[in-house]
């Protein structure tokens, strides 16, 4: 692999571990690069998860201590989030290179929608009656979490939004919860694309290297960066990327 694009991947993947942490959307600095050198679609997913997930984990990680207050909750969120990681990844193989490549354009402009109204969404579920909904939380985890096996940009923002209309109150705690939860739902997926052999390691361990001390980073710094500017930095990041790859797909 040429030095530049060892150079590139690696601080993408900084770049996305760091945003991951932050307010999420770090596929969008990761997954195009991953299919730009030339990645097939389905393989370039796979890679990019296996990639990010470290970094994924390091933010949990500095979350830990947030967890104890809801541990009496967690065995039935990560056992949904477990199962619907691993339906996502395998209705993913199972789709092929050819029709995820005409669903990345939805899947991206979807994710961005979610990152444009996500303030908004958390804020009028957190109006619904908790118990009035309380049936609707495990299918709407389970849906989510499929969404994050198959995709995964914007997974954060679904799983904060189910934790609110679960209850929860403390942003702390839920965001410890969905670090959580979001380690699980791609550590579930990663397994599977490591034994279905859909991974690229030259590529996945380089944006590897660059997730994990971003993810790191970017859960210490959680409090102090600001986030509506990284916020806008990843909504035009996704506009731009929809654009492009609506082109490619539906106008070449």
């Amino acid at each position: 692999m040429p030095l530049h694009e060892i150079g590139i991947l690696a601080t993408m993947g900084f770049l996305g571990g760091v945003i991951n942490a932050l307010v999420g959307g770090g596929t969008f600095f990761t997954f195009p690069i991953l299919l730009a050198l030339g990645l097939p679609p389905v393989v370039a997913n796979a890679t990019n998860t296996v990639a990010l997930w470290p970094g994924i984990v390091m933010s949990a990680r500095a979350y830990i201590l947030e967890l104890r207050a809801v541990r009496e909750k967690l065995p039935a969120r990560c056992a949904v989030a477990i199962v619907g990681g691993a339906i996502g990844a395998i209705l993913l193989l199972a789709s092929g290179n050819e029709f995820f490549n005409v669903l990345i354009p939805w899947l991206i402009g979807i994710a961005t929608l979610l990152f444009v109204f996500s303030n908004g969404i958390v804020r009028q579920i957190s109006k619904l009656s908790t118990g009035t909904n309380a049936a609707l939380v495990p299918g709407l985890g389970l849906a989510f979490a499929v969404y994050g096996g198959y995709f995964g940009a914007g997974v954060g923002i679904l799983l904060m939004a189910a934790l609110t209309l679960a209850g929860e109150s403390d942003t702390q705690i839920s965001n410890a919860q969905k670090n959580l939860l979001s380690t699980l739902i791609n550590g579930t997926a990663v397994i599977i694309f490591v034994f279905q052999g859909v991974v690229i390691w030259s590529y996945a361990l380089v944006v590897m290297a660059g997730a994990i001390p971003g993810g790191y980073f970017g859960a210490r710094a959680a409090r102090a960066l600001p986030k509506k500017w990284l916020r806008i930095c990843v909504i035009s990041v996704g506009t731009a990327l929809t654009i492009i790859y609506f082109q490619r797909v539906y106008f070449p």
